[in-house]
């Protein structure tokens, strides 16, 4: 279970405050995947991060009875300075998984080769992907936030992406941002449209996608 209370926020681009989340309060149900569908620029990726813990509200709060992973494919709480294999130590320590069976399984899956152990500033954007999402696979959570990452790396990196989060999704949920209606079905079973900084739920699934196509013409 995943709640929101009067959670807001904004941000001040060229002297104007823009509201992408709007004193929102709503209850996400356990045991679903959810869809969460917007337009570009709704706020889907900064509400991923609220939930996360990577970012702060304004105001309002966030709680949940489950554990959550960082944004799936989000780089940006890598130390720079450390190498990739350093920093799957680092977070294996902090979630309290066994530290060598969690870098063999991020070495294995990432294939990024030697730069596994090089510093992660040498890293493309796409090897980033790669180790946060494989960082995340290699660790159970009870909820994983996914923002568009299967569509990193070659086919068949995407293939493999798919293949383990859908093994994954056999005893976890997600809130899965996506603008790819085929996956969103194949993973999700529930979804919410945020829209003007407010959340709309459907147990349809369909349904949530027909209002999401609709808003985007």
């Amino acid at each position: 279970m995943i709640r929101f209370e009067n959670l807001t926020k904004s941000f001040w681009i060229n002297g104007t405050r823009k509201v992408v989340i709007d004193n929102l309060s709503a209850t996400l149900p356990a045991g679903k995947s959810l869809a969460l569908l917007g337009r570009n620029g709704a706020g889907k990726s900064t509400l991923l991060q609220m939930v996360a813990g990577t970012m702060r509200p304004d105001s309002g709060h966030i709680v949940s009875d489950g554990s959550i992973s960082w944004p799936v494919g989000f780089g940006g709480s890598f130390h720079r300075q450390l190498t990739g294999a350093q920093n799957i130590r680092f977070i294996a320590r902090i979630y309290g998984v066994d530290t060598e069976e969690l870098i063999e399984f991020v070495r294995v899956f990432a294939e990024i080769g030697k730069h596994f152990h090089m510093p992660v500033r040498s890293y493309s954007s796409g090897m980033k992907s790669r180790l946060a999402f494989g960082a995340s696979m290699g660790i159970s959570f009870d909820t994983y936030l996914v923002d568009e990452v299967t569509a990193v790396g070659d086919a068949n990196f995407k293939r493999k992406s798919r293949a383990v989060f859908r093994e994954r999704m056999k005893t976890s949920s997600a809130i899965l941002v996506s603008h790819d209606m085929g996956q969103v079905r194949q993973f999700c079973d529930a979804g919410m449209v945020l829209e003007q900084g407010r959340i709309q739920y459907f147990d349809d699934l369909e349904e949530a996608i027909a209002l999401h196509q609709y808003l985007m013409k």
